[in-house]
C-alpha cells in the first residue's frame, strides 16, 4: 500500500490540482486575466516539484511511491497544459503527441527488464532543460508573449534529444 502520509507525497498530489484550475479558467474564458491566472497556477505548481524533492531529502521522506509519483503528476500537469494550447489552437496537435510519446516510451524504457544495462539512470541534464523549456514555453504561450512559439519548438527539439539520449547505450555516443 502506498505511502500517502508524506508532506513530500502531499506535495506532489496538490500538483493535481492545478490541472482543473487551469482548465476551468483558460477553457471558460480566454481573456488576458485568465491566462496570467492559469500562468500563476501553472507555474507555482511546477515549483512544487523542487519544494517535494527539498523536503523529501530534508525531512528524510524519500520513499518508493514517491520516486514513482512525482514523474508522473509532472507529466499530468504539462501534458493537460498542452492539450489546453491545443485547443486553444495555438500548438499543433501532433508536436504534442510527439511529447506524449517519449514521455510515455521513456516511462515504459525505465520499467524495462534490461533498461539499466542500457540507459541513463535518472533525469540527466538534458531531461531537466527539457522540462525547464517545457515549462518556460508553457508559460509563454498561456501569456501570448511574442516569440513563445519559438520557445516551444525549442522544448519539442530538447524533448526528443533527451529521449534519444535516454535510450541509446552510452557506449554508441
Amino acid at each position: 500500500m502506498p505511502n500517502l502520509n508524506t508532506i513530500p507525497n502531499w506535495v506532489t498530489l496538490s500538483r493535481l490540482l492545478a490541472v482543473p484550475i487551469i482548465f476551468m479558467v483558460l477553457l471558460g474564458d480566454d481573456s488576458d486575466r485568465s491566462r496570467q491566472i492559469a500562468t500563476v497556477t501553472f507555474l507555482i505548481a511546477s515549483l512544487t516539484d523542487w519544494l517535494d524533492g527539498y523536503l523529501a531529502r530534508k525531512l528524510n521522506q524519500i520513499s518508493e511511491f514517491g520516486k514513482f509519483l512525482d514523474p508522473l503528476v509532472d507529466k499530468l500537469l504539462v501534458i493537460a497544459a498542452l492539450l489546453i494550447l491545443v485547443e486553444l489552437e495555438q500548438i499543433p496537435a501532433w508536436a504534442v503527441f510527439v511529447i506524449i510519446a517519449r514521455e510515455i516510451l521513456i516511462t515504459a524504457w525505465r520499467g524495462a527488464p534490461d533498461a539499466k544495462a542500457t540507459a541513463i539512470v535518472g533525469a540527466n541534464i538534458w531531461g531537466k532543460a527539457k522540462t525547464v523549456m517545457q515549462i518556460v514555453a508553457i508559460a509563454a504561450l498561456f501569456l501570448q508573449i511574442p516569440y513563445a512559439l519559438i520557445l516551444f519548438w525549442l522544448a519539442l527539439a530538447l524533448t526528443i534529444i533527451s529521449g534519444l539520449i535516454y535510450v541509446i547505450p552510452k557506449n554508441q555516443v
